[in-house]
């Protein structure tokens, strides 16, 4: 006799359940999968052939996919005028490349703001664009003029399309730790930063995790880079339910890690779709990431740590009210992210989240989990509070 409680009928069940969620995310959100972002061309696609066109004294320029140390080199084989001369020609390519000095991609990724505001702001005045094509103009000035604005230090911007940009709080250069925060779905260039509800936003994690490791340890210098550098789904839809943006923002992820100044320990913090990224990039990761933590995860990809095949400490953290508990946690045919981070078999070190309210609350400060977070940043392991009050989490 069959029991109901058996392995296939629940496989069966929850399989069922799954394709019941996807059909009302796609009723429901117009099918995001095949929904194409809003684009004003490829202006970086422009600038790399152009670089791959162009010498410095006679000399063709590196490949701009050429490894981060071979970059690195290139760079620090050029005068100081040499540079500067670079950045002003093709600041679209220095500003992004993964080997350039830092310092060198900040004055590139400004000059390239620059270049888009001019776009947008042409955009704005032009009669043949409709009332909403330049509200969409403006708006994207306006975020462009901001993250232009001197005393940011932005890594990594493209405008093409919903647009990718990366921030960095701090000195990378001279951090002693290095956190990335990897947000979730729905993060654009525009959606970067928030005056209402800020700590759901990439630069409101990302400052309020800084200003918490400060608090943690006074005496440690740390930076935080706010990682939205790669196409996150638009919308709970297709994109969300599998792996494929994932895959593709994981190799960037990984470009970046291993093109960071020093060799100090790097830290990962992925919320949400974002936790899958880090999933699909554990494996490949650099051996100087110390720590993956999650939270708010649909899964990892995987069905317990041991599958993300990295020497990293994987933590998990999940808010009681957090509605990312009621997707089945599950993988089908690649539909779906596998183990709940949160569930002991997968074996996680799971940290306590109380105070965060929702969805989007673990960078809040003052909650347990930006506290977490905090402590992993600056290495003080030993003051993680873990979940349900146990010390399971430090072993």
């Amino acid at each position: 006799m069959t029991s109901f409680d058996s392995s296939p009928t629940l496989t069966a069940w929850r399989t069922l359940l799954a394709l019941a969620v996807v059909f009302v995310m796609l009723a429901t959100t117009g099918w995001t999968a095949v929904r194409h972002h809003k684009s004003d061309g490829q202006p970086r696609l422009v600038a790399l052939a152009a670089w791959s066109r162009g010498s410095m004294d006679g000399f063709d320029l590196p490949s701009a996919d050429a490894p981060p140390k071979r970059l690195a080199h290139f760079f620090a084989s050029l005068t100081a005028a040499e540079q500067t001369r670079l950045v002003d020609r093709y600041p679209l390519v220095v500003g992004n490349l993964n080997g350039a000095p830092v310092t060198l991609r900040y004055q590139a990724n400004r000059i390239a703001l620059d270049e888009a505001v001019a776009v947008q702001q042409r955009r704005v005045h032009d009669p043949q664009l409709s009332p909403d094509g330049r509200k969409d103009a403006s708006n994207r000035m306006s975020r462009f003029e901001a993250l232009a604005s001197k005393d940011r230090q932005i890594l990594a911007f493209d405008p093409a399309g919903s647009g990718r940009v990366a921030e960095v709080l701090g000195d990378l250069d001279r951090a002693k730790r290095v956190s990335i925060v990897v947000p979730g779905v729905d993060t654009t260039a525009l959606t970067f930063e928030k005056s209402w509800r800020p700590y759901s936003a990439p630069v409101g994690m990302a400052t309020s995790l800084y200003a918490a490791e400060r608090t943690a340890s006074p005496n440690t210098p740390t930076a935080v880079i706010a990682w939205a550098d790669y196409t996150a789904p638009a919308g709970i839809g297709v994109d969300a339910a599998i792996g494929r943006l994932a895959e593709d923002g994981a190799v960037r992820l990984n470009q970046l890690v291993s093109a960071l100044p020093g060799a100090t320990p790097v830290e990962l913090f992925c919320h949400s779709y974002g936790s899958v990224l880090c999933g699909v990039a554990a494996r490949h990761l650099p051996s100087r990431v110390s720590d993956v933590a999650v939270a708010g995860s649909p899964g990892m990809r995987a069905e317990k740590v041991s599958q993300l095949d990295t020497d990293a400490r994987v933590w998990a953290m999940r808010d009681r009210d957090d509605w990312i508990q009621d997707v089945p946690y599950m993988d089908v045919g690649g539909l779906g992210h596998g183990q709940d981070p949160v569930d002991p078999a997968f074996g996680a070190r799971v940290m306590s989240a109380s105070g965060a309210i929702g969805h989007t609350g673990y960078f809040t400060p003052g909650t347990s989990s930006l506290s977490n977070f905090a402590a992993i940043g600056v290495g003080s392991y030993q003051e993680v509070s873990c979940a349900d009050g146990q010390s399971a989490c430090h072993s």
